[in-house]
């Protein structure tokens, strides 16, 4: 099969198309011919030579989330036939022409999605929906701060966090990009090279913060927050270290929080899979939320899509297709 591979750690010419053997499935396995492959923050870190893809995942072949066709089941598969449409977070190998996926982590294709935006939502949707709304506890009707906004994950937090009732705050890099999350439903998008977020929102008062960027914008945060308020990270752009007051924690009662989801084993990733096809997959098929995709590229031009990922450019998502 057709794959981008990752022939050596570097820049993003190290990302050279060849060919690969086709995976191989087990009884509870699919195998998807892939339509379309989202391109993410973790493929970048991974083709630098800092974020190995866990055990039994492919190595030389980057990519966490897919949509495509079943091509092919295994013996003891239930839930699909050949022929399905579905899309998929992954632990690696979604830059190829078909990659292997257990049958319970994948999700049906909402008919009213081309492949390109299927592929683009896996990541960000996993992930908002596990830190947002699962270890952040965001409800109906409280201030939600989303660091990035104008990212995949910033805006799928976005929409989602809209979609439930709260209001939505963000931090964002240019004008155009205050535009476009405003349009989506943020109330406020301070744009950080021009203005200090903490002075712009310190007279609302954030519930829930999710942060990918760590560093000085920790005690922003924790200056920010209200009383029991949630602090989630799940990057740390900025820095990982950082000086922590625990008496504002402790005065405050708050909960600073993290996750990687990646590694997480499989019975987890099994579990949030069925919670978001119950909660999240039916406000997709009634057009509640809206992919926003950048740009797409051909599979052969994954270097491409990684040098337009690091420039950050874009607002929304870079999906690769494959033809």
């Amino acid at each position: 099969m057709k794959a981008v591979i990752l022939t050596e750690f570097g820049a993003p010419s190290v990302l050279k198309i060849g060919e690969k053997e086709r995976p191989t499935i087990g009884e509870h396995d699919i195998l998807i011919q892939v339509k379309a492959a989202g391109v993410n923050r973790p493929d970048v870190i991974q083709r630098k030579g800092y974020y190995p893809a866990p055990k039994g995942e492919p190595q030389d072949i980057l990519g966490l989330e897919v949509a495509g066709i079943v091509a092919e089941i295994g013996s003891a598969v239930s839930k699909w036939r050949v022929g399905d449409e579905v899309f998929s977070l992954i632990g690696g190998g979604g830059y190829a022409e078909y990659v292997r996926i257990d049958e319970f982590l994948a999700l049906p294709k909402p008919k009213n999605l081309s492949f390109i935006e299927a592929a683009s939502m896996p990541e960000t949707l996993y992930t908002v929906w596990s830190n947002v709304f699962q270890r952040g506890a965001l409800k109906k009707g409280e201030n939600f701060l989303v660091h990035g906004g104008s990212s995949g994950i910033g805006i799928t937090a976005i929409q989602l966090a809209k979609i439930i009732g709260a209001n939505v705050y963000t931090t964002v890099g240019n004008s155009e990009k205050q535009e476009a999350v405003k349009a989506l439903g943020a109330s406020i998008a301070v744009n950080y090279k021009e203005a200090d977020f903490a002075e712009e929102l310190k007279d609302i008062g954030i519930d829930v913060i999710l942060d990918m960027i760590g560093g000085d914008y920790y005690e922003k945060n924790i200056e920010l927050m209200n009383p029991d308020g949630r602090l989630v990270y799940i990057n740390s752009m900025g820095g990982a270290k950082v000086t922590a007051n625990l008496m504002k924690i402790m005065q405050k009662r708050l909960t600073v929080t993290g996750s990687t989801l990646r590694a997480r084993d499989y019975d987890f990733k099994r579990t949030l899979t069925q919670e978001i096809e119950r909660d999240v997959l039916p406000l997709l098929e009634q057009g509640h939320f809206n992919p926003v995709i950048y740009q797409v590229f051909p599979l052969e031009e994954a270097d491409k899509a990684h040098e337009l990922m690091e420039s950050s450019e874009h607002i929304g998502k870079i999906v690769l297709e494959v033809k």
